[in-house]
């Protein structure tokens, strides 16, 4: 089982990046698929959530309106868009499967919001 997270970096503040997870391993459309995302000194907090079926997605309230998450079943590969990033978005990004009792985590992505 692999997760493996792309597109984070530097970014000004007010600025846009794209992230990316590719699963492989497990059978990808069954798994509701989440971003979490981890500062230094803090706890990991639920970013965004979006369901097997791309049915339904839930968001953090202060990335509300910036973040958007969305999942492409057929490259069994999950996104996340953030826009208007801010200094406090800084943190390390993981991207989550979970089936039941079944999780899998991938390695992180660092996310600096910066000037």
């Amino acid at each position: 089982v692999q997760l493996v997270e792309s597109g984070g970096g530097l970014v000004q503040p007010g600025g846009s990046l794209r992230l990316s997870c590719a699963a492989s391993g497990f059978t990808f459309n069954r798994y509701d698929m989440s971003w979490y995302r981890q500062a230094p000194g803090k706890e990991r907090e639920l970013v965004a959530a979006i369901t097997s079926a791309a049915g339904s997605t839930n968001y953090l309230d202060s990335v509300k309106g910036r973040f958007t998450i969305s999942r492409d079943n057929a490259k069994n590969t999950v996104y996340l868009q953030m826009n208007s990033l801010k200094p406090e978005d800084t943190a390390v990004y993981y991207c989550n499967a979970r089936f039941f009792v079944n999780t899998y985590w991938g390695q992180g992505t660092q996310v600096t919001v910066s000037s």
